[in-house]
């Protein structure tokens, strides 16, 4: 799946969202607030995290858009 978008910081600390998505690995130097990017990867619904905000895509690769 690829997705394109301003990523923005969600409400708990490190964490990124890009839409509705929760942004999990990739590289944080692109992946900060207010970076336009595209991404590739794939959701994982059933992934447990403390953001508490998003659906978890797992990010496997990132570029500025």
């Amino acid at each position: 799946m690829t997705l394109t978008g301003t990523v923005r910081a969600g409400v708990e600390p490190n964490c990124m969202l890009l839409d509705s998505y929760l942004l999990i690995g990739g590289p944080r130097d692109q992946l900060r607030d207010g970076a336009r990017v595209t991404v590739t990867g794939r959701v994982q619904a059933d992934l447990v995290t403390t953001c508490q905000q998003g659906t978890p895509f797992i990010v496997e690769s990132a570029k500025s858009a």
